[in-house]
């Protein structure tokens, strides 16, 4: 440390040479020049270090793109704290998400819908106890390219229209007559996504039930990109990606009877953006929790999630649900 103060000082105070630079001469500068070198030193020292947890180990996770934008956010947080653990995580759609939960491959599933009956009962078929946990809010945003000037509202029953199997909408004529008669190109999650289980319930009144002549992703990165670049193009997806995107983006207001309302932080958390407002969730595999890195993820997970989902686009759940996922938590390690 002496040393180290010395070849400091003589960095500060050039004309000290190594002839009458000593630790003496350099206490004789005054108490608090020496403090504040120790101060540099220290922090200097520090500057590289990672703190370190102690876990080891992997936690893998898997399904709905729209809940990614949260878990990937918590995973960087949490492997900043804990270098000796990898989180990964996949976008495959809620439906294969749930494939691999109960295929035992993932140890977490991202969801943007609750979990079927069926798949309950291929997970308790397979051993498989879990805890859902509900994580934010989303508006299911429907949204159009920028350089479109002339859709700003679309009702419930024209997005029906749309959507719906055998529709015959093939240009923006056919949904409204004073619309130009050029063609329509759309865009939407695949059939693994929760969003369109969502989707097709809310809107076209069956889950599953859609035209199949559009363009599809289980990555809403795609459905931006596409959109994006097409004039022509009008599609959905999770709010946090018209979020991220806006400036590229134009958002559409629905209209369900009572007046066209955009999807927003007050209009999701007041429930006046219907019927596309909906709870994500993820799911917890109980045998999981055994592993330490599990178990200090999803406990990590609680404690900042509820600020990452806000910053990542979605909006928070209340403050009941989080203190009931802390519950649910709680309860699982006493049995697991």
């Amino acid at each position: 440390m002496a040393k180290a103060l010395l070849l400091l000082f003589q960095r500060v105070k050039p004309t000290m040479n190594g002839k009458n630079l000593n630790l003496k001469s350099v206490l004789k500068t005054g108490p608090w020049f020496v403090v504040a070198v120790l101060l540099v030193l220290f922090v200097s020292s520090g500057r590289n270090e990672v703190p370190l947890t102690g876990l080891k180990g992997s936690v893998k996770i898997d399904g709905s793109s729209t809940v990614f934008p949260v878990t990937e956010a918590v995973g960087e947080e949490f492997q900043l704290e804990n270098k000796g653990v990898r989180v990964t995580i996949g976008s495959s759609g809620t439906g294969g998400g749930f494939e691999k939960f109960i295929g035992k491959e993932i140890d977490v599933c991202d969801a943007s819908r609750p979990i079927k009956d069926e798949e309950k009962a291929k997970a308790e078929k397979a051993g498989i106890d879990f805890i859902e946990l509900e994580v934010a809010y989303d508006g299911l945003s429907i949204v159009v390219n920028k350089e479109n000037g002339f859709v700003k509202t679309l009702t419930v029953q024209e997005l029906k229209k749309i959507w719906e199997p055998k529709s015959r909408v093939k240009t923006w004529n056919d949904i409204r007559s004073n619309w130009p008669k050029t063609r329509i190109n759309l865009y939407g999650p695949g059939t693994d996504s929760g969003t369109f289980d969502y989707f097709t319930k809310a809107i076209v009144g069956e889950e599953g039930a859609s035209r199949p002549d559009y363009t599809s992703s289980e990555d809403d990165n795609v459905l931006v990109q596409g959109i994006t670049r097409d004039r022509r193009g009008l599609g959905y997806f999770g709010f946090a990606y018209y979020e991220e995107n806006k400036g590229q983006l134009k958002l559409v207001a629905v209209d369900s009877g009572k007046g066209p309302v955009y999807p927003s932080r007050e209009t999701v958390s007041a429930n006046t953006y219907t019927p596309l407002s909906r709870p994500l969730y993820v799911y917890v595999r109980k045998e999981s929790l055994k592993r330490p890195e599990v178990k200090a993820f999803i406990k990590y997970f609680l404690k900042i999630g509820p600020r990452l989902v806000e910053q990542v686009g979605y909006i928070k759940s209340p403050s009941k649900v989080y203190q009931d996922n802390q519950a649910k938590f709680d309860e699982a390690l006493g049995s697991s």
